[in-house]
């Protein structure tokens, strides 16, 4: 299983100490994150990506080539990149960009965004279109990556792309997954293009989205690209010494990061005739910290706790990849100096093992007495063990 970070640059005042962020060390804090993570045996960082939001990483390319200049290993990925909304030409060139700079480390989530109809309505699109939108985007950058010329007929979208090779080509061609689930068309899309297949499941019940996987995985054999599918996950997370003490250190900052959420979901129905339902598998939009930590996307309690139920939801799911949210709701100091003295580094530093599993990194206080270990799973384990 690779483990690897996720966030999408949520600024919130954080409701245990009063403080706010500034953007500039919301933007700082991942870089940083990203460089203890590395060390601690991450295998990747997914930096989302939204418009005219209190989610406020707008430009994840940018994010991602100041992490590769600190970083030597780690796989540099988005959360989403609203590939429905931007130009296709625009966002192959961009990654491949971050390709060359760190070594071929770069891998793109690709999503069409369209639960949120406000960036539709600044880059002055239509969500009716989000479809055809997607679905050209994804067309154009398996195309664009693949390091030969492009010809490309156009679409109603798009004029067309003639005699056109990328530059700069990426060191191989960047690996594409689909961010979705929620509809069968965009597993189809993914599976008929050869793509992995990342799941929205932060968004309400797993569960639900199993019925998702199972036609991807069908679809995905039946056009015969001749290797196995990778399918991810997302999760909110935390963990602590103990099941009580990561509960009441999480709980409030949880519920700050929802009421955040809602707020934003507000601003998107402003216009109820365009913005669609959620989806069937999101829960109640009322906050439930149990609900949430127990059959949701929240994963939170002991090394102990967390490892079960992450092995558990990416059983459940078959995903080999999982995303762990872990700064949401706060953001830590982005200080060098307090970082190499913060009781976050040493919890990543104390996870070294292989693959780590989960650790706030605003921790008030070290978990250095425990591991979590992957051996396909994830276990835990007592130091020294």
């Amino acid at each position: 299983m690779k483990l690897s970070l996720m966030t999408l640059g949520d600024l919130v005042v954080d409701p245990i100490t009063g403080t706010l962020a500034s953007p500039s060390e919301r933007h700082r804090s991942i870089v940083e994150a990203a460089v203890v993570a590395e060390e601690a045996g991450f295998h990747g960082v997914h930096v989302g990506e939204h418009h005219g939001s209190d989610y406020i990483f707008s430009a994840p390319p940018v994010i991602l080539a100041a992490i590769a200049e600190r970083t030597s290993h780690l796989t540099l990925s988005t959360a989403v990149t609203l590939a429905a909304n931007l130009d296709p030409v625009r966002v192959a060139e961009d990654y491949a960009t971050v390709d060359v700079l760190s070594g071929g480390r770069c891998e793109v989530v690709i999503g069409r965004g369209n639960f949120f109809t406000s960036t539709y309505r600044l880059f002055g699109q239509r969500t009716g279109d989000s479809h055809e939108l997607f679905a050209d985007a994804v067309e154009l950058l398996v195309e664009l990556w693949s390091g030969k010329e492009v010809n490309w007929p156009g679409s109603r979208h798009r004029a067309p792309v003639e005699e056109f090779v990328l530059q700069p080509p990426p060191v191989t061609a960047v690996p594409l997954w689909v961010g979705g689930g929620a509809s069968e068309q965009t597993a189809e899309l993914a599976a008929r293009f050869g793509l992995d297949l990342m799941l929205p499941s932060v968004f309400g019940d797993p569960a639900k989205l199993t019925p998702a996987v199972d036609l991807y995985r069908e679809k995905f054999r039946s056009y015969g690209h001749g290797r196995e599918p990778r399918v991810g996950a997302c999760w909110h997370a935390n963990v602590g010494e103990t099941s009580q003490s990561a509960r009441a250190r999480w709980e409030p900052r949880y519920r700050a990061y929802h009421e955040l959420m809602m707020k934003t979901v507000g601003r998107n129905r402003k216009n109820q005739q365009e913005q669609p339902a959620p989806p069937s598998f999101v829960k109640s939009l009322t906050f439930d910290f149990d609900t949430l930590t127990t059959t949701g996307p929240a994963i939170v309690g002991s090394p102990d706790e967390v490892a079960d139920r992450l092995n558990h939801g990416a059983e459940l799911l078959t995903a080999d990849t999982n995303l762990l949210y872990l700064d949401l709701g706060v953001c830590p100091s982005a200080s060098s100096a307090a970082w190499s003295n913060s009781s976050a580094n040493a919890c990543y530093r104390s996870l070294i093992e292989t693959r780590p599993c989960a650790m706030p990194i605003w921790a008030e206080a070290p978990v250095s007495s425990r591991r979590l270990v992957s051996t396909g799973r994830i276990r835990s384990s007592a130091a020294g063990g």
